[in-house]
């Protein structure tokens, strides 16, 4: 049940250090930067457990869908390109939302690998592991809210004052 004790580090340990250094330096834009790396790092790490351990990831799936090999390595691939697409500032928006997006839809694997007991990351505690896999979720989302989509344009409707 180390994972997610991993995700917490690769999402906190860039912001704790933006924050160091924009405490020092008066430039308070790194903080949010190192959030977003964070968030970054976190869904690349996702990633690459779809190719480390895809036996594990498959049997989070349930056995109706089919092509769940292939369908674990294009998840990967999709956390790996939301992953480069959080770095440049013309991509993160859409980004931050295709994470949260995947975040919300991935969950009822999560929960169905709880329940069955089977997959990596503490799933085989059986339902009890979602007592932490939900709020880290939840984290998550509002991590990929916060860092990613505030102040982007998504967090409210501004309006056409022009038109009048």
């Amino acid at each position: 049940m180390i994972t997610p004790l991993i995700v917490l580090v690769i999402l906190f340990g860039p912001t704790l250090v933006a924050a160091i250094l924009a405490h020092r330096t008066a430039a308070y834009g790194l903080i949010n930067l190192g959030g977003v790396l964070g968030y970054a790092a976190a869904f690349a790490f996702f990633s690459v457990g779809h190719f480390v351990i895809t036996d594990e990831m498959v049997a989070m799936l349930p056995d109706f869908l089919p092509a769940r090999g292939p369908l674990v390595y294009a998840t990967g691939l999709l956390e790996a390109g939301l992953a480069l697409a959080l770095l440049p500032m013309r991509t993160r928006a859409y980004a931050g939302l295709g994470c949260i997006a995947v975040l919300i839809l991935f969950f009822p694997g999560n929960i169905y690998a709880a329940i069955n007991g089977v997959g990596p990351g503490g799933h085989q505690w059986g339902p009890v592991y979602l007592l932490v896999r939900a709020p880290l979720q939840a984290l998550l989302i509002f991590w990929g809210y916060w860092f990613v989509l505030r102040g982007r344009g998504f967090s409210k409707v501004r309006p056409n004052l022009s038109a009048h």
